[in-house]
């Protein structure tokens, strides 16, 4: 078997450890992408098991495999569980795991960090996320001086409140009840066929980033028991790490450039145009992508706030004209044959106007 780096997160003693061996010394396994194909993301995973085991492969290690062909580091954390540790410890080997990251993160080469869990592994996600992030009295190291806030979480089948799912509530403590306003962005993935952990797991949580407007996103498939992992046999519920994937960019982890704000107009043949979309998509794959939806009132103005930006740098800029009417009625008449695509290079900065005067040659 592959041989992986790995590190203890504490040297020398382990806190409120009760004794010696693999069960009682939380870890990291390191797997790194290679330098031409590294982002500066990291993320930390968390297998599942129930808090009494560590489904390790196929919710760790090949998780890792994964995030590494898209050029993202992954660090697989083995944390303390029952019946020798409770859910405390997990949640305190998981902030010990991200300060470490983030004090080894040049060694790395990570500059944003996120963390994935899977059902326990997700709980203990969910918690570090919402748990306090300072550190309060003296710290042990350099270590425990670093935050422990992920910049992002990604909760796979997870147990978010114990209570409200009627199990071991002493052990999934609440985590929806504790999202606020600076909880990370936070992508959510669950089963509709899942007896384990209910969908409703994920929906309590999503429902209280939503009240809070923390970025996120919810993807529920049909098909797929608990702990599919990957669910790489499964050719439709396989889509959910593409889609993390997908997500990741577009919230702009995988690239240091800073979005940008963008505004101008669009022409088309010379004229105003009805509805139409335009979307950025970077010429650098892992540069987040940007988009607005402009209706005839806005005379073809448009507005991209920075936060929903694209970064510096060329594009290309699609302009997909959907509709000419100008105000909706209730008649139904067609104004155009389909849709009409056109698309151009740009190139855009921080102070970018941009003015799309499209043609036919623009016309894809």
């Amino acid at each position: 078997m592959k041989e992986f780096g790995s590190l203890s997160l504490w040297e020398g003693e382990v806190p409120q450890a009760t004794g010696s061996g693999p069960v009682h010394e939380p870890r990291l396994t390191i797997h790194l992408p290679s330098p031409d194909n590294a982002t500066g993301c990291g993320v930390l995973v968390a297998p599942g098991g129930g808090y009494r085991i560590l489904a390790s492969d196929h919710e760790g290690l090949q998780v890792a495999q994964a995030f590494n062909e898209l050029g993202i580091a992954a660090f697989v954390l083995r944390y303390r569980v029952a019946p020798t540790y409770s859910s405390a410890i997990s949640l305190l080997d998981g902030q010990r795991a991200i300060r470490i990251l983030r004090y080894k993160s040049s060694e790395y080469g990570i500059s944003r960090l996120g963390m994935l869990g899977f059902s326990a592994g997700g709980h203990l996600a969910a918690n570090v996320g919402t748990d306090r992030w300072l550190v309060e009295g003296e710290c042990i190291d350099p270590v425990d001086a670093m935050s422990a806030r992920p910049d992002f979480l990604a909760l796979c089948y997870a147990v978010t409140n114990g209570i409200v799912r009627g199990r071991k509530a002493d052990e999934y403590t609440p985590t929806d009840t504790r999202v606020n306003a600076e909880t990370p962005p936070t992508f959510l993935m669950h089963t509709h066929q899942d007896e384990i952990v209910p969908t409703e797991q994920s929906m309590i949580f999503y429902n209280a980033l939503h009240r809070h407007r923390v970025p996120s996103e919810m993807h529920v498939f049909g098909s797929g028991e608990h702990g599919v992992g990957l669910a790489s046999g499964d050719p439709d519920t396989n889509l959910w790490f593409s889609l993390l994937h997908n997500w990741i960019r577009r919230q702009g982890f995988l690239t240091s450039k800073q979005r940008v704000e963008v505004s101008g107009q669009v022409l088309i043949n010379g004229h105003l145009p009805g509805h139409i979309w335009l979307t950025l998509e970077p010429m650098d794959r892992n540069a987040p992508s940007a988009r607005v939806r402009i209706d005839p009132s806005s005379k073809g103005e448009f507005k991209i706030h920075k936060e929903s930006g694209p970064v510096n740098g060329p594009h290309i800029a699609t302009v997909r004209h959907i509709s000419d009417k100008i105000s909706q009625d209730a008649i139904g008449d067609y104004t155009l044959d389909r849709e009409i695509v056109y698309s151009q290079k740009v190139a855009l900065s921080a102070d970018t106007r941009l003015n799309l005067q499209l043609t036919e040659r623009n016309r894809c």
